[in-house]
């Protein structure tokens, strides 16, 4: 494994800010570029934001099944999700969108600035990653850096090694009906 394949180190304290992200991601030697922007809570909402960044845009689905067990899907932001064929794949039970106090308590984010940076707080591995297979074919994503007035591009190979960095394996696959 080369140097930039190599999971960052573990950290022991929660990340509730986009400028700890920030500054973490430049300790770990990890580049990307932030734009500011009015908050968006939604897909929709931020479709009418312009950004000059490159790359796919990303949405990120908190959610539970009726066993309790949690999910986080990060797809394309055109991605339309199919929640049974994901269960399914992953041998979960029905699966629902998290309440924002669990979101808080297992992500440290609140709904609107659900990201794929926020796994670094799911220091106890509760939350299973999965990544849409499309996403994949892209070089650079973009995700809310903790905070929903803001927008993060970061290479793909070095947000596999964040959230590899986290303790988390993520999985990939179809997220879309057959």
């Amino acid at each position: 494994m080369n140097q930039t394949e190599t999971s960052p180190p573990a950290r022991l304290d929660r990340i509730s800010s986009r400028s700890e992200l920030l500054a973490y991601l430049d300790e770990i030697g990890i580049a990307t570029h932030t734009v500011d922007h009015p908050a968006v809570h939604t897909v929709a909402e931020s479709s009418t934001v312009e950004l000059a960044l490159p790359g796919a845009h990303t949405k990120n689905l908190f959610l539970k099944d009726e066993k309790g067990a949690l999910l986080l899907v990060i797809a394309k932001s055109s991605t339309k999700v199919d929640l049974k064929r994901v269960a399914r794949h992953l041998g979960m039970g029905r699966l629902s969108f998290g309440k924002p106090d669990l979101m808080m308590e297992h992500l440290g984010v609140t709904p609107g600035s659900v990201t794929a940076f926020a796994v670094i707080n799911d220091t106890q591995n509760r939350v299973r990653v999965v990544l849409d297979n499309e996403l994949m074919a892209d070089e650079t994503v973009n995700c809310h850096p903790m905070e929903n007035t803001a927008t993060t591009n970061i290479a793909m190979r070095d947000l596999l090694r964040f959230i590899r960095g986290t303790g988390h394996d993520p999985e990939i696959m179809i997220v879309t009906g057959s």
